[in-house]
């Protein structure tokens, strides 16, 4: 794993101790309110969580907030929800955060590198970890939490992609509260029996099948061949969510459906066979449970990420969130549809990861990464995604078996195949 060179320093205002926020209490001082940190502040789901945290400023208090690239974005999240903590990737990010912040308020204290956002994530300074930052980025923070005890809310889906078992065992045995708050994942988990968390609401029991609704994105009616010309601007228009970039151009592919069916066989505990996609493309229904007596339980919602953010945070509470009242009358009707393996290549090698273990999982997710940064960048077609992930998945099969049960050896598999894909010259 490697660190960058001020991995874990931490830089500080004028004094030594963190600076109470005005009209804030200091960390823990205040049993009433729950202190949050939010790992990826700056993405849509770290600002669709500040916005349902400003909403309840009497139950939450925001203890920590992290970003990589939108410093002057973090500097106004920190200022206006009085941050006790910023993480930051290294010294040039620091600086702009400081002359972005200003000062006339104190500096919440800074901390720099990754070993930094690791420890955040672990720090008894708070009690809920919103773990959102995108790809394998961040594993090693959501993993700290896992090990901390601590109630997470997990977007990451690398946290279960590449490390499912490890993840999961960390939660079981350290006692942490898990939380989804991807809408698909938080839609099954509130149609399951009565739980606690993920981590203990087993889907076997009376459970037929798991299903995962899926807009078909912005290409639903096009033929994979006819999109060699797609440009980034045409994948990233999602007709249904705002979302960053990466994550829409992996629902326009579908990969994120199939990322999501990996997570839901380690959330819930269901095997490959009894998890299913279905194609809705109003994004009205956000996943389905079918019990084995024939009912099905399906949870509604407009598409809006604060409907599962403020779910979990309230858990087992419900809160106001912001989203208007879902006018089914309006809508009129509701479709369905099988989805089109040809037109969605993605979704089809992601179930074939799946089936075949931990390692196909990483592999599959560093090349739809690494491949997705290409595209995006105007260095790889929109259609060689899936040819970038299928030659990964080859190489896969050609490795050693090894275990993959640790941190290190899960991000040592992962960099082996970034290295593979970016020498296969596609996405170089």
């Amino acid at each position: 794993m490697t660190m960058s060179p001020n991995a874990g320093r931490a830089v500080r205002g004028e004094t030594e101790s963190v600076p109470d926020r005005e009209g804030l209490p200091a960390a823990g001082a205040s049993p009433q309110r729950e202190t949050v940190i939010i790992l990826g502040a700056t993405g849509s789901v770290g600002e669709s969580t500040l916005d349902v945290l400003g909403r309840h400023a009497g139950r939450f208090q925001v203890y920590a907030l992290s970003a990589r690239t939108r410093m002057e974005r973090l500097a106004a999240q920190a200022r206006q929800h009085r941050a006790h903590v910023v993480v930051v990737p290294d010294d040039a990010a620091r600086e702009r955060f400081e002359r972005a912040y200003g000062t006339d308020l104190p500096l919440p204290e800074i901390r720099v590198g990754d070993t930094a956002l690791a420890e955040t994530a672990a720090d008894p300074g708070g009690h809920t970890v919103v773990a959102a930052i995108v790809g394998a980025a961040g594993l090693p923070a959501a993993l700290a939490a896992a090990n901390a005890g601590k109630r997470i809310l997990l977007a990451n889906k690398e946290a279960l992609v590449a490390a499912g078992g490890l993840f999961m065992s960390a939660a079981r045995n350290h006692g942490a509260q898990l939380l989804p708050i991807d809408s698909e994942h938080n839609a099954i988990f509130q149609c399951l029996p009565v739980k606690t968390d993920a981590a203990t609401a087993c889907a076997a029991s009376g459970v037929r099948r798991l299903v995962l609704t899926a807009s078909g994105g912005p290409f639903r009616r096009c033929h994979w061949k006819d999109l060699e010309a797609v440009t980034p601007a045409q994948a990233c228009a999602h007709p249904n969510w705002s979302m960053g970039r990466k994550i829409s151009v992996d629902s326009a592919t579908m990969v994120n459906k199939g990322l999501e069916v990996i997570e839901a066989y380690w959330l819930f505990g269901m095997s490959p066979e009894r998890i299913e996609v279905l194609v809705h493309p109003q994004s009205i229904i956000h996943s389905l449970v079918e019990y084995e007596d024939g009912s099905m339980l399906a949870q509604l919602g407009q598409p809006d990420m604060r409907i599962p953010i403020a779910h979990a945070l309230g858990f087992p509470d419900r809160l106001a969130n912001g989203v208007g009242p879902l006018d089914l009358a309006r809508h009129g009707r509701l479709d369905f549809e099988p989805p089109d393996y040809e037109r969605f290549p993605c979704l089809a090698l992601a179930y074939a990861a799946l089936r075949d273990g931990q390692g196909a999982c990483i592999a599959l997710n560093a090349a739809n990464e690494v491949a997705v940064a290409a595209f995006l960048e105007g260095r790889l077609p929109y259609t060689w995604i899936s040819r970038v992930i299928e030659a990964a998945l080859e190489w896969h099969g050609g490795q050693a078996e090894q275990a993959l049960d640790s941190l290190d050896a899960v991000l040592d598999y992962d960099l082996r195949a970034r290295r593979y894909v970016a020498n296969l010259g596609l996405a170089a």
